[in-house]
């Protein structure tokens, strides 16, 4: 009869006391609103969901992407750290399984030199905790969850490791397009030196107007040098993403690259889907909230039964030939007394690390907001500036070219000549500079919107 009040004690323990509840998500945890007031979201599509290899078309860049992600130490270690943790997993599920041990025992004993007698024991043992209050369960389910997160670190580095090589890709194509811009200036002022020159030596002007002309093509031959440093720089930079020894990157031109004129955003509840760095977040909050409830199961007793069996010829102080089978079954219950107070104070840091690790999840979800709305907001800025450098471009090449003529004819000096070209050559530069910055808006939108895992 004792046993209906132990087993509908169990069942309440296990069902109706919820020891073996499973995480939720918190109704405090709000995604309303992430991208900012400003943004019209239309759908649910999402830039995220569009495989890199579709998005970063350039074959070049395809090139290099496809090898970081074969070679590259970080994407390697993160891989490592997966298997790991997916052992560790492997070993928490097996903890509902007894422990089985062999441990075969012999002895020699002779008492004021009688004959000696000998002893054995072969026996097999074996112990099992009943998981009654979910400590097993919730030790399961957080290495579960440190799995997961050992997954969404790999999709994280993995997701880096792309944005890093698309930018610094694009990083050389401007670059590149620069040292031209500058390469063209350069030859263009050293013809006007070679002009001017010609001018002093006809007398229509003098030695500090060759000056002038001199120290410009100078200063752009300076810049172009300093353009080289940095593309070497960048290739080596590059170089050591891709796990492999520093040296010459092979691309194409920032010209004719193409991208979606309309990037989707999606909503910002999908961030809790794609982005693995806000997946991990919210990891390490269930992991917190499962170490709560194993330091809340530690204050309630646990139920350990063992068993015994195998062959011996010694019975107590008997010895007997031969030997016998051997039986032997217990249960231990071991309740916490003395360390309660111990346990209850480890239950308090849990819980308080519990509520430490949602305060964490919800401030990732606002920086990843925040990342949205950044490079949303610089793609937008940047599609602006390009088309008004190109006017501004379009402007400057005629007042280049009216000044020359007016040079000529009139009272006009080489000192507008010279602002003229620099002020070309600095919006040329820009205009560099503009693409470049489109093109990373493209890429730090995909980056924060968790593209780059597919």
């Amino acid at each position: 009869m004792m046993r209906i009040p132990i087993i509908a004690f169990l069942i309440c323990c296990t069902t109706g006391c919820g020891l073996h509840k499973r995480y939720t998500r918190s109704e405090e945890i709000r995604t309303e609103g992430l991208f900012g007031a400003e943004v019209a979201i239309e759908d649910t599509s999402t830039l995220a969901t569009v495989r890199w290899s579709e998005l970063f078309t350039d074959p070049f860049l395809s090139r290099l992407i496809e090898e970081g992600l074969e070679n590259n130490t970080d994407l390697q270690v993160a891989r490592l750290r997966t298997l790991e943790t997916g052992a560790v997993l492997r070993s928490a599920k097996l903890s509902y399984l007894p422990s089985i041990n062999f441990t075969p025992e012999g002895g020699v004993a002779s008492f004021d030199r009688s004959q000696a007698s000998k002893t054995y024991t072969v026996p097999l043992t074996a112990s099992w905790e009943a998981d009654i209050f979910g400590k097993i369960t919730d030790n399961k389910r957080q290495a579960q969850s440190r799995f997961q997160q050992s997954e969404d670190y790999r999709q994280a580095v993995q997701t880096g490791l792309i944005s890093a090589i698309a930018t610094q890709y694009y990083t050389l194509l401007m670059l590149d397009e620069q040292w031209r811009i500058s390469r063209q200036t350069a030859e263009k002022f050293k013809e006007s030196v070679r002009v001017m020159r010609a001018m002093k030596s006809a007398g229509m002007t003098d030695e500090v107007g060759v000056a002038q002309f001199e120290a410009a093509y100078y200063e752009v031959a300076s810049a172009e040098e300093e353009i080289k440093r940095s593309l070497s720089e960048l290739e080596n930079s590059l170089s050591s993403l891709l796990g492999r020894v520093s040296g010459p990157i092979d691309r194409g031109s920032l010209e004719g690259q193409e991208f979606p004129e309309n990037l989707q955003i999606g909503v910002p509840v999908q961030l809790l889907a794609h982005r693995p760095d806000v997946r991990a977040a919210e990891q390490n909050l269930i992991q917190a909230y499962y170490a709560a409830r194993i330091a809340r199961a530690h204050l309630y007793p646990s139920l350990i039964l063992s068993g015994l069996g195998g062959w011996t010829n010694s019975v107590g102080a008997a010895i007997i030939d031969p030997g016998k089978l051997l039986l032997s079954a217990t249960g231990s219950l071991f309740q916490p007394i003395f360390n309660a107070g111990a346990l209850r104070a480890e239950l308090t840091i849990a819980q308080a690390e519990q509520q430490a690790a949602q305060l964490a999840f919800q401030q990732a979800l606002l920086e990843a907001g925040a990342e949205v709305n950044n490079a949303l907001t610089q793609y937008q800025s940047s599609q602006v500036k390009i088309g008004l450098r190109e006017r501004q471009i379009t402007a400057l090449q005629s007042a280049l070219d009216k000044t020359r003529l007016l040079m000529s004819h009139s009272s006009i000096t080489y000192l507008d000549v010279l602002t003229a070209e620099q002020s070309l050559l600095q919006a040329q530069l820009s205009q560099a500079q503009d693409r470049f910055e489109l093109i990373q808006g493209v890429i730090l939108l995909y980056h924060a919107l968790g593209g780059g895992v597919r």
